[in-house]
């Protein structure tokens, strides 16, 4: 890991002045043309929430251990999604984050290591979007959200540092082995699937428990959960190795970028 890659994460006064730019046109740009525009930003999780109340409380009937009706099932459920959308988003554009703006690698002197951030800044918006909408709905339920409600993004953090460092990993390698913008939606869907975003962790086999509990999801799914809706502060000394695994994986990403990006106009 060299002192170039850490480099990356404390941006200087210029690259945050532009990184801060590229968000905004980012967070924007998503929603030029509609009418409602940026708002969407908040309509798209209250209709998410609605779907998720009918389809798996009313039509399937499902529940989850201490959840109050369905109302109260979809709300731990929007949660773990809300957190793995972060992840979603972030490896999502990875992929063609490089091919897609050839133009800055090819004729412009551009730090495209800077892509990242938009990219990063853009998921944590929609994050906070949903947070707000989450305590909406607690309010519309009849529940006070609670204080802890505000250290959502200090539970986060883990999650961000990984993905900003899983970012400028599958961005730097996608512009040398195309076929990996077809192998990552899948796992993205599995890291869902196989985690406690849509799953009590008491409901998983013995034999597989393994498996949820050794997601990166997991921990901060339900940390988010604690802090959002039990009320509780989070564990601090497993948030801590959960950032300290982050920062070893945003450094590697940011190194391994660093390492790539030589050859990215010849192959572009």
């Amino acid at each position: 890991m060299s002192r170039a890659a850490a480099s990356l994460l404390p941006l200087g006064a210029r690259e945050r002045s532009l990184a801060w730019e590229l968000s905004k046109r980012e967070i924007v740009g998503r929603y030029r043309g509609a009418s409602f525009g940026v708002l969407w930003a908040l309509l798209q999780p209250f209709l998410m929430l609605g779907v998720l109340t009918l389809a798996f409380g009313e039509v399937l009937g499902s529940r989850w251990p201490g959840a109050e009706g369905t109302a109260g099932f979809a709300i731990i459920l929007f949660v773990g999604l809300m957190v793995h959308g972060v992840l979603a988003e972030c490896l999502g554009k990875a992929c063609t984050l490089i091919t897609a703006n050839a133009s800055y690698v090819k004729k412009v002197v551009f730090p495209i290591e800077l892509l990242a951030w938009p990219v990063l800044a853009s998921a944590v918006f929609h994050f906070l979007a949903n947070a707000l909408v989450l305590a909406g709905m607690l309010l519309l339920v009849g529940r006070t959200p609670p204080p802890t409600l505000l250290l959502l993004p200090v539970v986060l953090l883990p999650m961000v540092l990984l993905c900003l460092g899983l970012v400028w990993a599958l961005a730097s390698l996608s512009v040398y082995v195309r076929d990996v913008q077809y192998v990552v939606p899948p796992l993205v869907t599995a890291t869902m699937f196989l985690s406690s975003v849509i799953v009590p962790p008491d409901a998983v086999p013995e034999a597989w428990r393994f498996v949820f509990e050794g997601n990166p999801l997991t921990p901060v799914v339900d940390a988010a959960r604690a802090v959002a809706l039990a009320g509780t502060m989070p564990d601090w000394s497993a948030l801590a190795v959960q950032g300290a695994i982050g920062l070893v994986v945003a450094i590697t990403g940011a190194a391994l970028f660093l390492r790539l990006r030589r050859g990215f106009a010849d192959v572009l």
